[in-house]
């Protein structure tokens, strides 16, 4: 095999992490569309900011426009956007990034690959609504294209959501604000991100 990787010859983890006064983490916002995992992970990333923090925003959709655009929503290419928002992830936190990632990753198959490559940095949030509450919202439009059947493999209707067991942290929208949300998972992770600069 002609591949020989130089991480060994790169500035380590700790020095970047040492430059920015942080910890690198992975939050990774999971749950249907329509949910609030972008709208919890933009307001997140806005306090953090102010607060003089480096961080960033994989959003599923987002990654489909560019990275995974050849990618279509059948089960083994979900796997793979995973897989390729996982790889990403992982550079960035390897760079002491706070990384927040949106996407629905609907199956356990996904996150167990999503933990297995990011190990002890991803911490998983269940952003939680039913199929209900979010075609009630349906902010996208998204849910009225699937009761019309003009979206194949749909989550939540034709496509199966199976709930994380044991997220690190569950977030209701349907009894909790988003402000509300943000902060009680910036709370959660206050810790996990601390080096020698005050948070």
């Amino acid at each position: 095999m002609n591949i020989h990787p130089e991480f060994h010859r790169f500035l380590q983890r700790q020095d970047k992490e040492n430059l920015l006064g942080q910890r690198g983490i992975v939050v990774w916002l999971c749950g249907l569309s329509g949910s609030g995992k972008s709208t919890i992970a933009n307001a997140a990333e806005r306090i953090l900011h102010q607060q003089g923090r480096f961080t960033t925003i994989l959003d599923g959709d987002n990654l489909r426009t560019g990275l995974n655009a050849n990618l279509s929503f059948s089960d083994v290419d979900r796997l793979e956007n995973i897989r390729r928002i996982t790889e990403v992830a992982k550079v960035f936190v390897s760079q002491g990034i706070i990384t927040f990632v949106s996407a629905i990753t609907p199956r356990g198959e996904h996150r167990d690959l999503a933990r297995g490559l990011l190990g002890e940095d991803l911490f998983e949030v269940y952003v939680k609504a039913s199929y209900e509450e979010c075609e009630k919202r349906d902010v996208k439009g998204l849910y009225a294209k699937a009761a019309r059947n003009e979206i194949a493999h749909f989550t939540g209707k034709d496509g199966s959501f199976e709930p994380p067991a044991q997220p690190d942290l569950t977030i209701d929208t349907e009894i909790i604000s988003i402000e509300d949300a943000a902060f009680e998972l910036l709370e959660a992770i206050r810790l996990k991100i601390v080096t020698t600069r005050p948070f």
